[in-house]
C-alpha cells in the first residue's frame, strides 16, 4: 500500500513538475509582445479641437483615433498613420481622409484643429 501511495504521490509530483516546466517554457505575453517605446507615431497623441469646439479628434497611442462631433461622442473611430507631419485616417467603415500638421496646428479636410492645451486663435 505504501508503494501505491508513493507511486501516486510521485506521479502527481511528476505531473505538477511537467506542468510547471511547460508553463515556464511557453512564451508569456511580455515575451511575445515587447513593450512599445514612444515613437514618431505618438508625437501628436492627444485631443485636437476646432476653434468652436464642435469637432474633436482624439489621437490615441498605438494609431487609433476617436472623433466626436457636437454632442455625438465617438461619431467616427478608426486608425491613423503618420509620415512626417502628414496624417492619414481610415475610419472603421473604410472612409479615408488626411491632413497635415503645421506649426502645431492640424489642417484636416478644410478644418483647422488645435491641440486642446493650445489656445485657439
Amino acid at each position: 500500500m505504501s508503494t501505491g501511495t508513493t507511486t501516486h504521490r510521485g506521479g502527481s509530483t511528476l505531473a505538477a513538475l511537467s506542468l510547471s516546466l511547460a508553463m515556464a517554457s511557453a512564451p508569456s505575453h511580455s515575451q511575445t509582445e515587447p513593450a512599445r517605446a514612444p515613437t514618431d507615431q505618438d508625437r501628436y497623441v492627444g485631443m485636437w479641437v476646432t476653434k468652436d469646439g464642435y469637432i474633436r479628434h482624439e489621437l490615441l497611442p498605438g494609431g487609433r483615433y476617436d472623433e466626436a462631433r457636437g454632442n455625438r461622442r465617438s461619431a467616427y473611430q478608426g486608425r491613423y498613420t503618420l509620415r512626417g507631419d502628414h496624417i492619414d485616417y481610415v475610419d472603421d467603415t473604410g472612409f479615408t481622409a488626411d491632413g497635415d500638421f503645421r506649426d502645431g496646428v492640424l489642417y484636416h479636410a478644410g478644418m483647422v484643429l488645435y491641440r486642446e492645451s493650445t489656445p485657439r486663435r
